[in-house]
């Protein structure tokens, strides 16, 4: 993916016919520290990003190959006349430079998400409050449109959209484009993180975090079960369960994260749970129980069960008590 943002060069429509890539690059390392020298002819594009001291990453795409890091650097610093390329340089701050430099290695946080259980805008802020350094790709109508939204730990910095021919600028009017129309035609949309270092997480990271007890998962999966035969057994309720319960757990990512089910941490199928996220047991008891109880109300069938569960809630009553918690 060949992206930079390119509302600040600092010179532009250069030939690459009369440059040497190599003093180039040296001459403006020197001359603005950081930032990035885009590529483009009629047929391929590439970008070599770079800081003061190195050459932090390339990218080149041309139809049919897509090359990366020295290859991609290589393969654009010995151009010269092989390709009618023009040349931009762009200044980048330290800070942005090493964003830029890493969106290929973006790792998919969560996809497929849909404008049937969620928003764009809600998306956004979402994102901005986990202080997200990537980016959130919508894909509106199907592929008709598109665009991308940049974050740097939470803050946008840009985004790139298709009818700006996916040139990347800071337009608020373009980001508020992308949010009237995926919510006109429908989107869907795949969050990317890009990996912190090392020094910040890594294996080890959620030691001695918190995890449920397997007698609570016991006890959940049972209560799963009940509601699950509840609502195959109502003649109220149309929609799929697993569909409705998706649709329940995004509504109620923001209290309880560890629901979410585009995290893929909590999963209920075949009727038992599998979770893989960080909770305490009171935590995941409450997210899960307030949870039944607000679509079973939703559904209109609350008493049927609290009927169908009156065995379930005597058998565990302590636990109830002792979570501060009532179906």
């Amino acid at each position: 993916m060949v992206i930079i943002p390119r509302e600040k060069p600092v010179i532009e429509n250069l030939h690459i016919f009369y440059l040497d890539i190599e003093k180039l690059l040296e001459h403006y390392q020197g001359e603005i520290g950081c930032g990035g020298v885009y590529f483009k002819s009629r047929t391929a594009q590439g970008v070599i990003f770079f800081d003061k001291d190195d050459l932090l990453n390339g990218f080149y795409e041309e139809k049919g190959r897509d090359l990366t890091g020295d290859r991609a650097i290589q393969q654009l610093v010995n151009a010269g006349g092989q390709s009618n390329f023009t040349v931009n340089i762009y200044q980048l701050a330290p800070e942005e430079v090493y964003f830029w430099a890493s969106i290929p290695s973006a790792e998919k946080m969560y996809e497929g998400l849909s404008t049937e259980f969620t928003d764009l805008e809600g998306l956004i802020r979402k994102m901005s409050s986990e202080k997200l350094t990537g980016y959130i790709d919508v894909v509106i109508g199907g592929g008709r449109e598109g665009g991308l939204i940049f974050l740097i730990n939470g803050r946008i910095v840009g985004g790139s959209y298709t009818w700006d021919n996916g040139a990347a600028a800071p337009s608020r009017r373009n980001q508020a484009l992308l949010i009237d129309k995926s919510k006109a035609s429908g989107a869907t949309f795949n969050v990317c993180r890009i990996p912190r270092s090392k020094t910040t997480g890594g294996v080890g990271a959620n030691a001695g975090a918190p995890s449920p007890s397997m007698a609570v998962l016991g006890i959940l999966e049972e209560l799963m079960v009940i509601f699950e035969n509840t609502v195959a057994g109502s003649k109220k309720v149309k929609n799929d369960f697993a569909k409705l319960l998706k649709k329940k757990f995004v509504q109620n990512a923001e209290i309880y994260a560890f629901l979410d089910p585009f995290a893929g941490e909590f999963d209920y199928s075949n009727r038992k749970i599998e979770f893989s996220g960080v909770a305490s047991d009171q935590e995941l008891f409450s997210g899960v129980v307030n949870s039944i109880r607000e679509l079973a109300l939703e559904l209109g069938i609350l008493p049927e069960l609290l009927e169908a569960c009156a065995e379930w809630s005597g058998r565990y009553a302590s636990q109830l008590k002792n979570f501060g918690t009532k179906l």
